[in-house]
């Protein structure tokens, strides 16, 4: 079948397109796509789907034509991926699938319906306002760092760096521990430090992820909305727009009083066929 390869900031994802829902991706299948070395390689597969021909986007086929389904590389599934469906609006815009009405386009997910604006290089979405619900702690190399537990469609666990201990020296080959009582369902782990004053935003954060499911990434969209609720609560705030750093470039991230849109460069860097095991 055909596919096509694509990154936001480094989150690099293999889109494959399944209008009518025929195709059958199973954990094994997904996780051999996103071999760097035996695949394509990739963070996750994202399957272009119409949503009346998928289950879980059947009851949302009324307000967007497609259904983004989104796996993570091991071949588990995930709630929502933010620059997922960045490079997934990208996908349709460029294969001509979609077309924006009065300026957005409507995106099914697992956590319900997004909406996406186009800038040139930049797409963003808007995603569920983030939430805070509560404090927990990641280990990792023998540091304990305390953190907070945001949702935003997913888990995330944000935990700021004390001074004098560096984004670059952590070690994440390795999963950082976390409370499983606590995230039951696993968690994305956001390591952050503040960033230089940056002109037209109100906090510069620098963010490393550990995705579950997907080990370190170059980026994680949602995890960026997780840092910057957090970066605007230290700073007293409830709405505002921050500028996240991460390994592969900058994401912005603006929270209003209902909802939070994640912006950045989407790319789609080729496209081919794939012989499926």
């Amino acid at each position: 079948m055909e596919f096509t390869k694509g990154h936001g900031t480094g989150n690099d994802f293999v889109i494959l397109p399944d209008p009518d829902g025929a195709l059958e991706l199973a954990p094994g299948l997904v996780a051999a796509i996103c071999d760097r070395r035996r695949g394509i390689g990739g963070d996750g597969v994202l399957r272009v789907v119409r949503a009346a021909k998928h289950p879980d986007g059947a009851a949302m086929a009324g307000e967007a034509e497609w259904f983004m389904d989104y796996w993570n590389s091991d071949g588990s599934f995930a709630e929502m991926c933010g620059n997922g469906a960045r490079v997934f609006v990208r996908y349709l815009l460029e294969t001509g699938l979609a077309t924006p009405a009065g300026g957005t386009l409507p995106v099914a997910t697992r956590t319900g319906v997004v909406h996406a604006r186009v800038d040139g290089e930049a797409i963003a979405v808007e995603v569920r306002r983030p939430r805070s619900y509560g404090a927990s702690a990641a280990a990792l190399g023998g540091l304990t760092l305390p953190g907070t537990a945001v949702d935003v469609g997913n888990p995330h666990l944000v935990c700021p760096l004390p001074a004098g201990l560096e984004l670059t020296a952590l070690d994440l080959t390795r999963a950082p521990g976390f409370d499983p009582a606590f995230f039951p369902a696993g968690v994305n782990v956001e390591f952050t430090a503040p960033g230089e004053p940056v002109d037209g935003v109100d906090a510069h954060v620098l963010m490393r992820v550990y995705e579950r499911g997907s080990a370190e990434t170059l980026s994680c969209g949602t995890g960026a909305c997780a840092v910057a609720a957090v970066a605007l609560h230290e700073a007293a705030r409830d709405t505002g727009t921050v500028a996240v750093d991460v390994l592969g470039g900058r994401l912005t991230v603006t929270v209003t009083p209902d909802s939070c849109w994640l912006s950045g460069p989407a790319f789609l860097v080729a496209t081919g066929t794939l012989t499926l095991p």
